[in-house]
């Protein structure tokens, strides 16, 4: 029994002392952060994975030592970047030669948006106390302290299953965080705006990849505000410019000059793009101003939740260790800054609690209304305003008008392949067979009767590829029944099952195929690159835009820049000035998100009233 006694007390010293290193990790991870505001987002991305092996440590102990497992909670690593053909790495319409950029890009989006960092982050900061408090508590009761301290850990550091709802102090702290991690963002946009600036001054084709590499934290602090506040900040940047054609002589022009290689026409428009266009300046009005902003905005609640947590260890945590200790810490005098007496017995530190736990909760109640209006003041100048969104349509009309007339003339060539090779051979041989049919019927009657049975054949044969022709151009559920009905008898052929739900009136006709095509699309590349076995569509009408949303459970990693199924189907919905959202990562699931701008069918006598269907 003593022995169990004192193994326990040793391991509880061992742990106390690791959760004390995590303050160490934390110092590191700030001045990661800090390298992230002077743009090395390497530096940060390094730090929070370089204190995942301390975290891994202390759920192995926490399994051997506690007696309670903890698994790892965090998402699958993002896959290496892949070379194209031509040597060069895509990442959308930007092509780079070195694949650093793109991986470190990719990195950081994973463990910035994985919940399991911000987890992390907090256990960082809160598990140092618990090691103070583990010492004396494995002293009084042994393995006791260490299974409490094994349920702490794996609150922390295991996986947490998806919560209805959220009691009220859980949700106002993280509304606290949610504020601090606005202001923390802003101040990271603050850091990329100095070299954005000073790369201005100096060598100017170099500002576009700054003004890029900014834009990827400026779009982290869009996306994080409408997931932790709901605040939605649209992208209000103009399209980039497409990579550099040659001309028939090899040469590559820009303006009135011409270049052997396209790396000067490519950076001159890129430099041009971001010059011109007026969310760059927004963007860095926005990192000054906002910082100031929200950090007022969240100085108060921040200080008086410090200022309660803070009073409360002061008073009941501190003061009793500096007791038994017979030392006199500072930290005894909390209250004294605000004029209050200083608290020395139990009584005095029972009178002062009230005050310690005011300042905590009147800190709290405001912070979710406060972390919502920091987001929308950040969207003032990080949002679209009404001529940029205007000027963003006029180029994406432009870039889709190209792509629009690029895709017509590719299904007009598919058309006029399948009626060369398919029906035309077909009509051609029965047009011989027909010139035998006469030849015969005088002399060998039997043989021109067999003919003529084999032409019966051949144009049942021609009729039925006729009819799959005009299925593949525009399919006759489509124009009798409408998309909704149209997408579920896709399903019942789909070779996964499938389930459909949704209402849908009847569209005009070129939305309604335009969304047929890409659903079908999506379909096969869920059956023939993701390994599904289930797929959901979901689709919905409202406010004059269609919207479908194909889920499926496959492997996941699709990447519009290794196929050309995905880009068709965003240079289709281009052009119906549609927009397409593609969520795959690495293990799956892959949802994506079509959304089409357009009007009721004049011409539909009414709805359609089903509701869902599925296969299995």
């Amino acid at each position: 029994m003593i022995r169990k006694y004192l193994t326990s007390v040793r391991r509880g010293l061992v742990l106390a002392g690791l959760a004390l290193v995590s303050w160490l990790d934390l110092l590191v991870e700030l001045v990661g952060f800090c390298l992230l505001c002077l743009g090395l987002v390497f530096a940060y991305t390094l730090a929070l994975e370089g204190m995942r092996p301390r975290a891994a440590l202390t759920r192995r102990l926490s399994g051997r030592w506690c007696g309670i497992e903890v698994e790892p909670p965090y998402r699958p690593a993002p896959p290496e970047p892949e070379r194209e053909r031509d040597g060069w790495y895509r990442e959308g319409n930007s092509l780079f030669k070195r694949s650093w950029f793109i991986k470190w890009t990719k990195r950081f989006e994973w463990i910035s948006d994985d919940p399991a960092t911000g987890r992390d982050l907090g256990w960082q900061l809160w598990n140092p106390f618990a090691g103070l408090l583990l010492v004396p508590a494995v002293l009084l009761t042994g393995p006791r302290a260490l299974r409490v301290y094994g349920h702490w850990t794996r609150w922390w550091l295991g996986p947490r299953a998806s919560q209805s709802g959220e009691g009220w102090l859980r949700r106002h702290l993280k509304a606290l965080g949610h504020q601090m991690g606005l202001f923390g963002l802003s101040v990271a946009q603050l850091g990329m705006f100095v070299p954005t600036m000073l790369v201005l001054i100096g060598p100017a084709p170099a500002f576009p990849t700054l003004v890029i590499a900014g834009r990827t934290v400026t779009d982290t602090l869009r996306r994080e505000a409408r997931n932790w506040t709901g605040v939605r900040i649209d992208r209000p940047y103009l399209p980039e410019p497409p990579f550099p054609v040659p001309r028939p002589d090899g040469m590559y022009q820009y303006r009135r000059q011409l270049y052997d290689t396209p790396w000067w026409p490519a950076r001159l428009d890129r430099l041009r793009w971001v010059m011109r266009d007026r969310a760059t300046w927004r963007d860095l009005a926005g990192a000054v101003v906002n910082s100031v902003v929200l950090l007022l905005m969240m100085l108060p609640t921040a200080a008086l939740v410090l200022f309660g947590f803070m009073g409360f260890l002061a008073l009941w945590v501190w003061r009793p260790i500096a007791q038994w200790t017979d030392t006199s810490w500072s930290t005894t005098q909390w209250f004294s800054m605000i004029g209050l007496p200083e608290a020395t017995t139990h009584w005095q530190a029972l009178a002062l609690t009230p005050v310690a736990v005011a300042a905590f909760v009147v800190g709290l109640i405001a912070t979710p209304w406060l972390a919502r209006q920091e987001a929308r003041f950040a969207k003032l100048l990080l949002g679209p305003t009404e001529a940029s969104r205007l000027e963003q349509r006029v180029e994406r009309l432009k870039q889709t008008r190209t792509d629009a007339s690029v895709a017509q003339a590719a299904e007009m060539r598919r058309i006029e392949r399948d009626l060369h090779d398919g029906v035309q051979s077909r009509l051609v041989a029965m047009g011989m067979k027909l010139g035998a049919v006469e030849a015969l019927i005088d002399t060998d009657p039997a043989a021109a009767k067999r003919l003529a049975a084999e032409l019966r054949q051949t144009s049942s044969e021609t009729l039925t590829e006729v009819r799959l022709l005009v299925r593949g151009i525009h399919p006759p559920v489509l124009s009798e029944r409408g998309l909704g009905d149209a997408v579920r008898a896709m399903a019942l052929d789909s070779p996964l099952r499938a389930s459909v739900s949704g209402l849908l009136p009847r569209l005009e006709q070129p939305a309604e195929a335009c969304a047929y095509f890409a659903v079908s699309e999506l379909l096969g590349n869920a059956a023939k690159h993701g390994e599904a076995r289930k797929v959901s569509i979901e689709l919905g009408y409202d406010d004059g835009v269609l919207r479908i949303e194909v889920a499926d459970d496959g492997k996941g990693g699709a990447n519009a820049a290794r196929g050309s199924g995905i880009r068709g189907i965003e240079r289709r919905l281009g052009a119906f000035d549609g927009t397409f959202a593609l969520t795959s990562p690495p293990g799956g699931p892959t949802k994506a998100t079509l959304e089409i701008p357009c009007q009721l069918d004049p011409d539909a006598s009414s709805p359609r009233t089903s509701t869902s269907s599925g296969t299995d």
